[in-house]
């Protein structure tokens, strides 16, 4: 597998980690009681941005490791799991 292969696969882990990582510990300026005009409540108060990519980062790797070795030592890839739809015909 080429390079390029495997940064789109930990790319899309990446993402999909962050949109999970996300509400992590993230406190609302209604949770915090301070509103700043013309926001809404549930805006954060103080967004981690270093904070989210790091555990962002540091989660999809452990994903991505994961992934690598199952697929390269134990042979495990998606023509192993079971097929949800039927076969018709």
């Amino acid at each position: 597998m080429s390079f390029l292969s495997f940064f789109a696969v930990y790319f899309i882990i990446w993402w999909i980690t962050l949109f999970a990582v996300l509400p992590l510990g993230m406190r609302s300026q209604g949770d915090e009681g301070d509103v700043t005009l013309g926001t809404v409540e549930s805006a954060p108060a103080q967004f981690r941005a270093g904070r989210v990519l790091l555990l962002t980062t540091v989660i999809s790797a452990a994903i991505y490791a994961a992934w690598f070795a199952a697929s390269n030592y134990f042979g495990i890839s998606l023509g192993n799991l079971p097929r949800v739809v039927p076969e018709f015909g």
